[in-house]
């Protein structure tokens, strides 16, 4: 099976949205499910090296470690310093999506019909071509912050930088002309 023959929808939102149970609702009916988020982690694991070469420089300005005890990145520790800063985010998107581009790609040549769970899709044309379809999930504020804090543990200011750092979203993904439904959650 190749790319072409599969069937594939985009299940996108911002955090905490609840892009994760419409993905298992709809895996429910057959549909396979690979989730963009969880591969970023596969992703820097294979770009460990690369990321503390490129990164370290602006962990130890800020007086953060990006590694762990382990020699592992630590995804939070390098999240503090992505998230305020674009520019480096740009730079560690150049790293890590030829990895998760490509992770994605043979998902897809393997499975009939295919849910690309995501934030940020948009950033990764070669994938957005092959949709169909893309699923917007959207919930209000108070509910998303409520399910991030629950779920991340993060401090309340680096959630609202991350929702802040999210808030044209839907409009990244209504330029596409990829036919476009919007799923409240």
């Amino acid at each position: 099976m190749n790319a072409n023959e599969s069937q594939v929808i985009a299940v996108v939102g911002k955090m905490a949205s609840g892009k994760n149970y419409i993905s298992s609702q709809l895996e429910k009916e057959g549909w396979a499910s690979i989730d963009a988020d969880l591969l970023v982690h596969d992703a820097i694991d294979q770009a460990c090296q690369t990321i503390v070469q490129t990164f370290q420089p602006y962990a130890k300005k800020a007086g953060i470690s990006i590694t762990k005890d382990n020699g592992k990145i630590d995804r939070r520790a390098l999240g503090t310093i992505l998230f305020s800063h674009p520019d480096l985010m740009a730079k560690q998107e150049a790293i890590v999506y030829p990895i998760i581009t490509k992770m994605i790609e043979d998902f897809i040549c393997s499975h009939e019909k295919v849910i690309i769970n995501a934030t940020v899709l948009f950033k990764t044309p070669e994938i957005m071509k092959k949709c169909q379809k893309i699923l917007y999930v959207k919930a209000g504020l108070l509910k998303r912050f409520i399910r991030a804090r629950k779920r991340d543990h993060l401090p309340y200011k680096q959630i609202f930088k991350r929702f802040y750092s999210q808030r044209h979203l839907f409009a990244e993904y209504k330029k596409s002309n990829i036919p476009l439904e919007i799923v409240k959650n």
